[in-house]
């Protein structure tokens, strides 16, 4: 008798074991999904990307309220397959026009990614501007939102486009934060971990993998008007001190990018640090090297010049950093952190990387109204 009760403790103490054992597969955690799926399936070359919204059309003026009907808004762009590689990245000392931060030059190695054929234009900013199925920035219910929430931009005070055509035209006047805001729009609506792309993938690109001259095609700035809009030839008889232009109408650069000299200069990821070419020039290859964003409204850095600037603006190294003299002309207080009131020289346009940067999985914009 003692001997079978010996067994059944045996045996009852085998059972928490044999219950883990043939605990079913679902019941186990599973592990949080990344914040936005990797493109992982993507082949390497180019390819189009189409997105749609919803927007409010007043179709009787006179009842009160107006009545209004939800009308799709659709919008596309290329995006161009751009190779990793080793470049070096700022200028030398001998290129004219050179400015103190640009060096010291330094090496670097980018990884792989898609960049937007094209400045983002307005057809494709007002998908996400005037898209109802996200609510609008001032709206009160979206003041309750939490810092992680898509919102869509305020209105303007002003013509958004100061004066510049509108259908094919770059964007501008938006802020850094606008743009990283409609690259977390791209996110949610494509799945796909689109961004602003790093200051060295921006200027690998503008290199078009020809060297550290002062342009793609050399040092010589005779052949810009081939490529770019800027001073010299963008007034037309409607502007005759300059304008935008439609994009993609000159010649694109060896990677197949338009417009990466003049037209619009285009924000990039990363907050201005005056020694971060100093640090990466201590190392022999600095490898995808960023300064990330903060919650700070100013500084961040733009690249490639614009319709408004003289050729030594547009080389592949010049750098542009924006400050709170941006906004001197917005008399709201506080001021937006949407549009910059007359810089009607500022655009972007966007990157999807092949293998996302560790430090870049997930990156949301931070700024908010009380930034400054």
């Amino acid at each position: 008798m003692s001997r079978r009760y010996t067994l059944s403790l045996a045996f009852l103490g085998l059972l928490p074991l044999l219950a883990v054992a043939t605990m079913p597969l679902e019941e186990k955690p599973t592990p949080k999904a990344a914040p936005v799926p990797a493109p992982t399936k993507l082949e390497r070359k180019n390819y189009t990307e189409k997105v749609s919204g919803y927007k409010n059309e007043i179709i009787d003026p006179d009842s009160d309220p107006p009545k209004t009907r939800k009308v799709e808004t659709k919008a596309q762009f290329d995006m161009v397959w751009v190779p990793g590689g080793e470049f070096m990245m700022g200028s030398p000392e001998s290129e004219a026009g050179r400015d103190a931060d640009e060096g010291p030059q330094h090496k670097v190695k980018v990884g792989g990614f898609w960049m937007a054929k094209c400045e983002v234009s307005w057809d494709e900013f007002d998908a996400f501007w005037f898209d109802e199925t996200y609510l609008k920035a001032d709206d009160t219910a979206a003041k309750k939102l939490g810092p992680d929430a898509v919102t869509r931009p305020t209105n303007t005070f002003v013509d958004a486009t100061y004066g510049h055509e509108r259908e094919g035209h770059p964007a501008i006047c938006m802020t850094h934060h606008a743009a990283m805001m409609y690259c977390a729009w791209l996110q949610k609506k494509t799945g796909r971990a689109y961004r602003l792309p790093t200051e060295a993938e921006w200027e690998y690109a503008a290199r078009g993998g020809k060297g550290d001259s002062a342009y793609f095609f050399g040092d010589d700035p005779k052949q810009l008007e081939t490529y770019a809009w800027f001073k010299d030839n963008s007034p037309d008889d409607d502007h005759p001190k300059g304008t935008t232009h439609k994009v993609a109408t000159l010649k694109p650069n060896p990677f197949g990018l338009y417009d990466m000299y003049g037209n619009v200069w285009e924000w990039t990821l990363d907050q201005y640090d005056p020694d971060a070419y100093k640090k990466f020039a201590k190392n022999a290859l600095s490898i995808r090297p960023v300064t990330l964003p903060t919650d700070q409204k100013w500084s961040h850095v733009v690249r490639g010049g614009s319709w408004a600037d003289k050729a030594d603006k547009l080389r592949s190294a010049k750098r542009r950093v924006s400050d709170k003299t941006w906004m001197k002309w917005d008399p709201q207080e506080p001021q937006s952190i949407w549009w910059l009131t007359r810089m009607d020289v500022i655009g972007f346009r966007v990157v999807l990387a092949e293998e996302e940067q560790p430090e870049l999985v997930g990156l949301k914009p931070k700024v908010v109204k009380k930034s400054e």
